[in-house]
């Protein structure tokens, strides 16, 4: 058996995610009024995580609204205007606004918002507040460095986990001497509270957390983050042409389709062909070695994972998908259920929720994790923009984006540059469904054979959102979501999170769940900084971590590796073809989205098809879920089998076959066996010698490469 590589703590520390915002990105302004930042820090175990105030970038909290799911991001464009002095819809018309500041608003989920400030940032602060539907400012702070920097609010919440036992009296008294008065109890945990401080705001928060973590009768404290971890689908640069438009596209993939092999398959679909990580034959050809999963063999031994619930914990889940409505797991039996209820839960909404009206039960949320109206209204602009407007009222109409890329390709023309503003905005408005993409990969299942096939095609799914717009997340939706999993009976919990900050109450909540429910697996993606050491919360001892491989059985070029590595399995890569991503079902789709607009006849971006219902993307986040797939395949043939047990047949059947290291891969494990580079001081877990030598199949691929065959054929 091969041995998983060792997970030390401080590899749970490595962080990597991309900071650009829904159009673009938060540019840093070189102004001379800026200068460099204080350090502060937050508890990680003890270990001090360090992190660097932004004073060119102001979060705002809005006042909350009633009536329609998601209404407050209307807040963000009001503020946008008001500050820039224009008419809210128009640009340059006459507003009553005594202010014209140089800012850029951005939303953050649907109850905060970023403003990128150019110049008098205590000025702008000072008009923000002024502003009747804002209801406070917060400050923004950076995690790490460069391409690995993590950006999040800090908001006056703390995550307080007390040492079990502790009386009422004792608890109020704890309460009482640190200034703070409880919000309200963690669902889904015990003795984990989200709470406020009476005394003080701003960055003094991070003091406040800090003396409570060493206080007698705390297990952590850590502030509540508000952080923004969106998806990028890849990076745009003049040399990148994969995302361009395809013309005639229905023809086209007709076309391409007939041009395969025909593969028989136990779960028919008309697209299975490109699904390469299924099966690579159809693709690479009965003479090559197979770099898939073999899920095509592996349903001739089984039932497609019959009865296994597998949670998604993610972004919007359009659960209405065709593909995805005959695989829902129902709740509606359950005990507890919350109002409303029926398939799965939406951690991101402020309204709170409760089962028996007594208020220490209550969640906020809502049952449905599909697009909201506000939220289709916010985004829908934008993506009709990239297919209405002309070149040059796209640069006029996204002037900040432009000036991005000029400043970094001056020589760039027009028409490129703005292709590369269609595809950043469609891809980052198509990445909002990433929830939809990694529960396609798990348990689509396509009625009559028209459409996408996942791992698992039987196998139930109960859809989870924890991210609001623009990758919006907080650390206790992360708690409460897993525990929620866990109460609402998942066997799998499917986690494609591989950059958010790492928490100490998050770990802790996740042993909880391990060491309370012992057949559960909990499965994350490794992260896509193509660093040593995976990111949080694949780095925490018992969730099994992933890494991702590309259509040539090599390491996929940004998939992490080394340190707390468990196994690998086909993430893909779209930066030279579009076929090597991984196909799945998406969420463009959506009438909403269309009103209006003619479909264009051509397939654009990710999407497959002219209205986005397929997509073929890449990421660690989608190899992790094709083992979701491959652990309820196994659970559907064994039931009885622990968690254990199925992550040990797990590793033992995955194998190096198929797989191939590039000589860059080799260089870089040669360089690392022998002085243990670190290439960034602040990386914490950096490249570090192991305790013992390791193969470089080991280093860049963990155990192997998953085989659902194997697997399913050694549980029977």
């Amino acid at each position: 058996m091969k041995q998983p590589i060792k997970k030390p703590l401080a590899i749970a520390i490595a962080l990597s995610t991309c900071l650009l915002t829904l159009l673009g990105g938060q540019r840093q302004p070189a102004n001379a009024q800026f200068q460099p930042a204080p350090q502060a820090a937050y508890s990680f175990f003890g270990q001090q995580i360090p992190l660097t105030p932004q004073p060119n970038v102001i979060a705002v909290a809005f006042e909350p609204q009633t009536g329609t799911r998601g209404v407050g991001l209307s807040s963000y464009a009001q503020l946008e205007a008001d500050l820039r002095g224009e008419s809210l819809g128009t640009r340059g018309g006459r507003s009553t606004s005594p202010f014209r500041f140089d800012v850029r608003v951005s939303p953050l989920g649907d109850r905060y918002a970023l403003v990128s400030v150019e110049e008098n940032a205590s000025e702008v602060q000072q008009a923000i507040r002024q502003q009747r539907y804002v209801k406070t400012t917060l400050p923004v702070l950076t995690v790490g460095s460069g391409a690995d920097a993590a950006q999040v609010v800090l908001p006056n919440e703390v995550l307080l986990s007390l040492e079990p036992n502790l009386s009422g009296s004792e608890v109020q008294a704890l309460l009482n001497r640190y200034g703070l008065e409880v919000i309200r109890p963690l669902q889904f945990s015990r003795d984990r509270y989200i709470v406020r401080s009476r005394r003080e705001t701003g960055l003094a928060i991070l003091e406040v957390a800090n003396r409570l973590s060493s206080a007698v009768g705390v297990e952590s404290a850590t502030p509540n983050f508000i952080q923004s971890v969106p998806y990028r689908v890849q990076s745009q640069d003049v040399e990148d042409a994969a995302l361009s438009d395809r013309p005639n596209a229905t023809e086209q993939l007709q076309q391409l389709l007939e041009s395969f092999p025909k593969i028989d398959t136990a779960f028919p679909s008309t697209l299975f062909p490109l699904a390469w990580h299924l099966d690579s034959t159809p693709q690479r050809g009965r003479l090559q070695p197979r770099t898939d999963i073999r899920a095509n063999t592996a349903w001739n031994e089984s039932d497609g994972g019959e009865g296994v619930v597998v949670a998604i914990i993610d972004s919007l889940i359009q659960w209405d998908h065709p593909d995805l409505a005959q695989n829902l797991y129902s709740t509606q039996n359950h005990p507890n259920r919350y109002p409303g209820e029926e398939y799965g839960w939406d951690f991101t909404s402020g309204a709170a929720n409760c089962p028996d009206r007594a208020s220490d039960s209550c969640v906020p949320g809502d049952p449905d994790t599909r697009i909201s109206d506000a939220e289709i209204a916010l985004l829908q602009p934008h993506l009709q923009n990239t297919f209405q407007l002309s070149d040059a009222e796209l640069l006029e109409t996204y002037s900040s984006l432009a000036t991005q890329i000029r400043e970094s390709y001056p020589s760039l023309t027009s028409t490129r540059a703005a292709s590369i503003i269609r595809n950043v905005i469609r891809g980052d408005i198509s990445s909002e469904f990433h929830g939809t993409w990694s529960a396609g990969v798990v348990a689509a299942h396509p009625q009559g054979g028209e459409g996408a096939i996942g791992v698992a095609p039987r196998a139930k799914i109960l859809p989870v959102r924890v991210f609001g717009v623009e990758g919006e997340i907080t650390t206790a939706r992360l708690i409460e979501a897993v525990g929620y999993a866990a109460d609402r009976g998942a066997d799998v919990i499917n986690m494609s999170l591989g950059s958010a900050v790492p928490d100490q109450a998050f770990v802790n909540q996740i042993f909880a769940i391990l060491d309370e429910y012992p057949e559960l697996v909990i499965i994350a993606s490794a992260g896509n900084s193509s660093v040593d050491g995976v990111g949080f919360p694949a780095a925490t001892p018992g969730v099994l971590s992933v890494g991702a491989t590309n259509l040539e059985g090599q390491r996929t070029y940004y998939s992490s590796y080394g340190g707390g590595l468990d196994v690998v399995a086909p993430g893909g890569e779209t930066n030279l073809f579009q076929q090597g991503g991984i196909l799945t079902t998406g969420g463009t789709w959506v009438d909403g989205f269309w009103n209006g607009l003619e479909v264009p006849p051509y397939g654009w971006g990710v999407a497959l098809d002219p209205m986005g219902k397929y997509v073929q993307v890449q990421g660690t986040s989608f190899s992790a879920p094709a083992v979701s797939g491959v652990v309820a395949l196994m659970k559907g043939v064994n039931p009885s089998l622990g968690r254990d047990r199925l992550l040990e047949v797990l590793r033992e059947t995955a194998s190096y076959e198929g797989l191939t290291l590039t000589r860059a891969d080799l260089n870089r494990y040669r360089l690392q066996r022998e002085v243990g580079l670190t290439l960034m001081a602040d990386r914490v877990s950096g490249l570090f010698p192991f305790p013992e030598p390791i193969s470089p199949q080991e280093y860049f691929f963990g155990a192997g490469l998953v085989d659902a065959a194997a697997a399913v054929q050694a549980v029977r």
